[in-house]
């Protein structure tokens, strides 16, 4: 697609596309037309993966040049307009202006074939067939060449970069690890250095009884951090350390399913259908020695950043986390016991 630029001091990237080109992230409607949508097959890359449910059973299916895989449940393909390409041209670039290809596979994944249907509705074990193909899908790219990392993450809404309203998940692959995720890992690394054990199981031991928590299930603990930079932010943490998101159980994704509908559906209640985006913190599965306890975090955009957030990466909230586990967490319960058949 273009280059990736670092920054003359800092570690930070910035994907720039090619001469007379605009950077864009997934696909965009045609006109009147949802491309992810049944029935539009045709306007997206064909299927890598479509997930076909049949007779309770699941199957891994992807389209031919001969067919089109209909009544899918979840649906795979390369995005049309990528963030990262795997035909980038090889070129690189000395430093203080250094760049390398923008190299790497950008997957969109149509979480339903139901356009109405947004993340916050979506049945638990909709949520649990999204969550197979995303654990399908980073097993394979891991296995790519000039894959280090790879990328999870959701864009709902205007205001959160959606191009498409189709509920949906991007997946990016990168041949370096990004500067969020580094900082994460030499962190954490520090941190068992120091102490000798990990720091999130630490955090999860301090929050699983804090004024922050907002939702514990069987395996995963929501909470809102300590120093959040957004309003109403919050991650989940698996509770057992485990730094592979593609080594979880089969009863981990049902439960993970079950969190997600649960707290998605009452933040999207409690602050009224917000974008927000999603993200998923994984640790490189290829050869590196700091890892970082893998999670989800969860950043509703409801305000705009000001200079002091932009320029000096100060970050003002405007409301207490323990407030926000407040509201969060009535919310969350209440779609929990619809869930699951509690009155």
């Amino acid at each position: 697609m273009g280059d990736l630029r670092k920054d003359y001091v800092l570690d930070k990237f910035v994907v720039v596309p090619e001469a007379n080109q605009a950077a864009t992230a997934g696909d965009k409607p045609e006109g009147s037309k949802c491309p992810y949508c049944p029935g539009n097959e045709s306007m997206t890359e064909p299927a890598l993966l479509a997930l076909v449910v049949q007779d309770g059973m699941l199957q891994r299916l992807s389209d031919s040049e001969d067919s089109i895989i209909e009544d899918w449940s979840v649906r795979v393909f390369q995005s049309k307009n990528p963030v990262v390409a795997t035909g980038a041209a090889t070129s690189y670039s000395d430093k203080p202006l250094y760049s390398e290809p923008a190299y790497g596979y950008h997957q969109i994944v149509v979480a339903s074939p139901d356009h109405k249907q947004s993340l916050s509705q979506m049945s638990v074990e909709q949520w649990g067939n999204v969550l197979v193909v995303i654990q399908d899908r980073v097993r394979w790219l891991y296995t790519q060449k000039s894959v280090t990392y790879v990328s999870i993450y959701v864009n709902s809404g205007v205001g959160a970069g959606a191009q498409v309203a189709h509920p949906h998940l991007h997946i990016v692959t990168f041949s370096t690890i990004p500067p969020v995720i580094e900082l994460e890992a030499e962190g954490s690394h520090r941190f068992m250095n120091e102490n000798g054990n990990c720091p999130a199981c630490n955090i999860i031991g301090v929050e699983s009884s804090g004024p922050r928590q907002i939702l514990a299930t069987d395996s995963f603990l929501a909470f809102c951090p300590w120093a959040p930079t957004y309003p109403y932010e919050f991650w989940i943490y698996p509770k057992r350390h485990i730094t592979s998101f593609s080594k979880i159980t089969q009863k981990e994704i049902n439960d993970l399913a079950l969190m997600l509908r649960a707290t998605l559906g009452g933040m999207s209640k409690a602050l009224k259908d917000a974008p927000f985006n999603l993200v998923f913190h994984l640790s490189p599965e290829k050869k590196n020695s700091r890892q970082i306890h893998w999670h989800i975090e969860v950043y509703p955009q409801l305000n705009t950043w000001s200079g002091l957030e932009r320029g000096f990466g100060v970050f003002v909230n405007n409301v207490r986390p323990e407030k926000s586990a407040e509201i969060l967490g009535s919310a969350s319960r209440k779609e929990l016991a619809g869930l699951v058949g509690i009155v």
